[in-house]
């Protein structure tokens, strides 16, 4: 490729590997017009005249920005407390050092004015700017509580018809839930669907079939694969098995070497399309924060050694990051950077139907990316083509 003709800023990455869609380079030049790369182009040896600016990668790795589709909280917020465009923006900053350069504010299980509060502050903050947010995931109430985890089910009901209503509503950004398929049916999911509305299966105790009949309806994901939901047995596959059976779900990991075995980890990649698998955080207050500890719906949860729980020993998400999502699935599965990094940014950029935008180092999307050391620690990250968190 040739920059000839084109104007804008111009990058040489050096020192590192590039992850590009089509190619790994050893060396780049990125052409920025605006908020979307340019073009990109592999150099080699000394950056000519026309560079604007050298980023010496320090034998690292040039990978998309991360798209987070289950953001609970961060730099010591909790979505469920301030379902606001300041509590949206303390999250995602939070989460700005680790890579993320998109993401889902997640609400746990909470009343409907706290739902219809929380979609009313997505579409206020995309409309504001607020760096990365592209939409928001509802996670709950509409679970089993066989199948609660942290969730309170003080606040559980079933899915009604003012409620879909609402969740139909045409937003800013992107809509996603969480719910049991048992406890709704096929007609409702359609019905979602049809509205806009990713549609993921979570904290449910389905059987097999009631999970591919969903699929059927237009369930297009698995929230948290293997956790709050019903195992895989012989005779009874369950959402484990219906989800690693179907070639077509997104399943969302949970790589913190707490929620899933190394074992069920490479399990996950080995019997699925790695198109169809993605890293999440499920982040709580703690990431980016100095005080660990914080409160959920009232209860204590002390996060120690990146463990959350509650006073009984229940999990209640992670103090886990991106960049640590793709450095944990790495070291744990032995995956290829270039296939974690594609789980962590292009996998889930695509589940959300946003691969015309991002999820990708290609020319037309956007110029998000993160700058990761040799031994996959965040050194940088880029949004619209501009610095924001990081090395200079």
């Amino acid at each position: 490729m040739s920059n000839d003709g084109r104007n804008g800023l111009r990058m040489h990455f050096v020192n590192g590997t590039i992850v590009t869609r089509d190619a790994l380079l050893n060396g780049a030049m990125i052409t920025v017009d605006g908020d979307r790369i340019a073009a990109i182009d592999a150099l080699d040896g000394t950056p000519s005249d026309a560079i604007d600016r050298v980023v010496d990668l320090g034998g690292g790795w040039l990978v998309p920005g991360f798209v987070d589709t289950q953001v609970n909280g961060g730099g010591g917020v909790l979505l469920n407390d301030q379902p606001t465009v300041a509590g949206i923006a303390a999250i995602g900053a939070a989460h700005l050092p680790y890579g993320t350069t998109a993401f889902m504010p997640t609400l746990i299980s909470d009343t409907p004015d706290v739902i219809a509060a929380t979609l009313d502050a997505m579409d206020a903050a995309i409309e504001a700017g607020v760096p990365g947010v592209v939409g928001a995931h509802i996670e709950g109430p509409w679970i089993n509580p066989s199948r609660k985890g942290i969730h309170d089910p003080a606040k559980f009901r079933l899915l009604d018809d003012a409620m879909i209503e609402l969740l139909i509503r045409p937003r800013k950004g992107r809509v996603m839930v969480t719910l049991a398929p048992e406890l709704t049916d096929p007609a409702s999911i359609a019905r979602l669907v049809a509205g806009g509305v990713i549609v993921s299966a979570g904290h449910t105790d389905a059987d097999y079939e009631t999970i591919i009949d969903a699929v059927g309806a237009g369930l297009s994901g698995i929230t948290h694969l293997f956790n709050a939901m019903s195992p895989l047995l012989h005779r009874a596959p369950g959402v484990v098995g219906a989800a690693l059976d179907d070639r077509h779900v997104y399943c969302g990991l949970i790589a913190d070497g707490l929620h899933v075995h190394d074992a069920a980890l490479r399990l996950a990649l080995n019997a699925r399309p790695n198109d169809r698998l993605m890293l999440v955080s499920d982040a709580m207050p703690s990431v980016g924060a100095v005080d660990k500890d914080f409160r959920l719906q009232g209860r204590l949860i002390h996060v120690e050694d990146g463990k959350c729980f509650g006073e009984d020993g229940t999990l209640a998400g992670s103090d886990l990051d991106m960049a640590g999502a793709v450095r944990n699935f790495v070291a744990r599965t032995q995956a290829d950077v270039p296939a974690a990094a594609a789980m962590a940014a292009t996998n889930p950029a695509a589940f959300l139907g946003l691969s015309h935008e991002r999820g990708a180092l290609a020319p037309g999307l956007r110029a998000d990316w993160v700058a990761l050391t040799a031994d996959m620690k965040p050194a940088g990250t880029w949004i619209g083509g501009q610095l924001v968190a990081g090395r200079t």
